[in-house]
């Protein structure tokens, strides 16, 4: 058992984790009061391991629950990470780069559940395509329905468009989910959502895990940039499912929002810091302007069609929140955990 790392920053890009892999597959697993999980994940990646040599390290944030006692008593094996405090999604899962022997890296949630077939499949894929970097796989949510899985990155326009719905007027504009096609086909893209998430081990010796900036959301979006542009690619892999139900971290720590199953702070948080690190203070600001633009218009929408009153709170307190995290972030120079 490893019980502490010190530093929440620990596992920057710029650490290596063990050379030669003995593994084929390392599986990290970040764990947030998810004990009630526990069991049906390590259920569903035990009967599809099969014949690969699998080990797993669970990174715990912290959590109040029982999840630290499953962990140690019904998971032996397990390459266990306790923390003292929540040092983030992405900071947790870098913990683990000093302790990867695997070939292949998968990031994997409590609340995903792969097939029987999904380890076996996408690590032949990645045998197969030398050139893929990181690989994800169709999302379904518990009632089969088809959740995004092959993503394009965020501008502050395309985020504008999908908020306001104005995006069936700009039909040419790639918007972040392009959820018209079959999904059925092998697709390369721009980013994959990090609850199933495998990487080349070699990419990671080379190029690290996830900017610890980003406390929680757009780690994965911010690691494909950084994929994609040292040569890598980054593909869909429609030939299994991981069954994804979303959220479950995130509301045991705050509220989430209905549609997104996100904490609407910490998500805001990051997509600043996000515009700011690729776009400049320009690409911040005009996320910022549109973000208050967006507010208005579904405000006035909303207020002009039902006269929903509620609506109009909600998007005062979103507005107020915008301007209260820029401050809070120094227009998004740094975090604020």
């Amino acid at each position: 058992m490893i019980c502490p790392l010190a530093s929440p920053s620990a596992g920057a890009l710029n650490v290596s984790p063990a050379a030669q892999p003995s593994a084929d597959v390392s599986v990290v697993v970040v764990n947030y009061n998810t004990a009630h999980l526990l069991k049906r994940m390590f259920a569903a990646l035990d009967a599809a391991t099969a014949s690969l040599k699998v080990e797993v390290i669970v990174i715990d944030n912290a959590s109040v629950d029982d999840s630290v006692a499953i962990l140690e008593h019904e998971y032996p094996t397990v390459t266990l990470i306790k923390n003292k405090t929540n040092v983030g999604f992405g900071r947790a899962n870098n913990q683990a780069i000093p302790h990867l022997h695997g070939r292949y890296v998968l990031l994997l949630n409590t609340d995903a559940f792969v097939a029987a077939d999904t380890l076996e499949k996408t690590v032949s894929y990645m045998n197969d395509h030398p050139s893929c970097g990181v690989l994800g796989v169709k999302l379904i949510g518990e009632d089969g329905s088809l959740q995004p899985s092959c993503r394009y990155f965020p501008t502050p326009w395309n985020v504008f468009l999908r908020r306001t719905g104005l995006s069936r007027f700009f039909s040419r504009h790639r918007l972040v989910d392009d959820m018209d096609w079959d999904h059925a086909s092998v697709r390369r893209c721009d980013w994959v959502p990090g609850c199933y998430y495998l990487a080349r081990g070699e990419l990671v010796r080379q190029l690290g895990l996830f900017d610890p900036r980003f406390f929680l959301y757009y780690e994965e979006v911010d690691h494909c940039r950084v994929v994609k542009n040292a040569g890598w690619e980054v593909i869909y892999y429609p030939f299994t499912e991981v069954m994804h139900i979303g959220g479950e971290s995130a509301k045991s720590s705050s509220a989430i929002t209905k549609a997104g199953r996100q904490i609407s702070v910490l998500q805001i948080e990051s997509e600043f810091l996000y515009f700011r690190k690729y776009y400049g203070l320009v690409g911040l600001l005009s996320g910022v302007l549109l973000s208050i633009f967006a507010d208005a218009l579904t405000a006035m929408n909303g207020l002009f069609r039902r006269l929903d009153f509620q609506g109009v709170r909600i998007a005062w307190q979103h507005i107020v929140t915008v301007f209260r995290i820029v401050g809070a972030t120094r227009l998004a120079a740094q975090p604020t955990r």
